[in-house]
């Protein structure tokens, strides 16, 4: 059974937390990408094997899903950080392994630069990028996904859903029923452009940080990535040098949807390590 919550988070944003599993396992803390909610984890908040075993917590990030939408407050990374000290705290997540797909690591590296890795158990990168606003950054980026972004800012209601369309369908491949990609496309689509273009003008790149962590880290990525290029891996991989690393055959941008099973059985030997 799936309980929701609110958690204040920076600057007094309301959070939306949903909950699963076994209320005293490890938790995983599932962190969602670009545009999407916590609706996009359903496969592992839903998974009776994780279940069993773990608290699943799955957070909609400000400006996300059921969670406030203000105007300001996106390229601060101290609010992002706050934000997820925040859940932990709030939720009283004892040491949490911290799931980020896509944008989400992003997250993640935010609060560890201003609040530390004392409290967290564990990281899993997923499909996930660390750096943003630079040529660097853009390189470990599909060129197919860089021709859409010009739509995710607009204002024009079909030039938008034609561009979160798109996305959908490449970060997702064809793993979706029709009843699956319109929720996904409604939850897009709820994300307010404003929200959107002020994630994508945010420039750092977080490798002074990457070479200092001493917290477990798994790298999980799709081996047919159309969003985030698969050869980001060794990026990571040589600034973290003790991460263990996870590639999904065949799997898309959403590897953890796609795969839900393979991804699923790894990261709870991942956490069972811990």
């Amino acid at each position: 059974m799936i309980k929701s919550s609110t958690v204040t988070g920076g600057a007094g944003v309301r959070l939306h937390v949903t909950e699963s599993g076994n209320p005293r396992g490890r938790p995983l803390l599932f962190i969602h990408g670009f545009s999407q909610c916590s609706l996009a984890w359903s496969r592992q908040m839903q998974s009776d094997d994780l279940a069993a075993t773990f608290r699943l917590v799955a957070l909609d990030l400000r400006g996300h899903g059921l969670s406030d939408k203000p105007r300001e407050g996106y390229t601060d990374a101290r609010l992002w950080a706050d934000d997820l000290d925040a859940v932990i705290r709030t939720l009283e997540l004892e040491r949490p392994i911290l799931c980020g797909w896509s944008y989400g690591p992003i997250v993640i590296l935010d609060y560890i630069r201003y609040c530390g890795a004392e409290r967290i158990g564990g990281i899993n990168i997923v499909g996930g990028v660390t750096k943003l606003g630079s040529e660097a950054a853009l390189a470990a980026l599909d060129p197919a996904f860089l021709n859409l972004v010009p739509g995710f800012f607009s204002s024009d209601a079909q030039e938008s859903v034609r561009a979160l369309d798109a996305l959908i369908a490449m970060c997702f491949a064809d793993t979706l029923s029709p009843a699956e990609r319109w929720t996904m496309l409604g939850y897009n689509a709820f994300v307010p452009p404003f929200v959107r273009q002020a994630l994508f003008s945010r420039a750092f790149d977080n490798d002074d940080l990457l070479p200092k962590l001493r917290t477990p880290v798994l790298i999980t990525h799709g081996a047919r990535d159309a969003v985030v290029k698969p050869a980001v891996i060794e990026q990571q991989f040589a600034v973290i040098p003790h991460a263990q690393v996870h590639v999904i055959a065949d799997a898309p941008h959403a590897c953890f949807w796609a795969a839900a099973a393979t991804y699923n059985a790894r990261l709870g030997e991942f956490a069972a390590q811990l």
